[in-house]
């Protein structure tokens, strides 16, 4: 049985893709905002635990930018 050599690890655009989601995940808040304004009140309450959720999702999307930048100002390369 051959064994398949895995694809190596390419992080280079991780930061680029990251901020990416960051901002599609600042407009869904908005947007389910905006929903909730015509919503019931049981919905407007999993509204605001999914942006709750969403908002903790961006913080450590962001706390991954900064490790992404950290390491690439420290000369890591991109790839494993």
């Amino acid at each position: 049985m051959a064994w398949n050599k895995p694809n190596p690890d390419d992080r280079s655009d991780n930061v680029e893709k990251l901020q990416t989601m960051v901002q599609n995940t600042m407009k869904n808040i908005e947007e389910a905002e905006e929903a909730a304004a015509c919503s019931t009140e049981e919905e407007r309450q999993r509204i605001q635990q999914k942006n709750h959720n969403r908002e903790v999702s961006i913080e450590a999307m962001r706390s991954e930018i900064k490790d992404e930048s950290e390491a690439r100002q420290n000369g890591y390369e991109g790839t494993i």
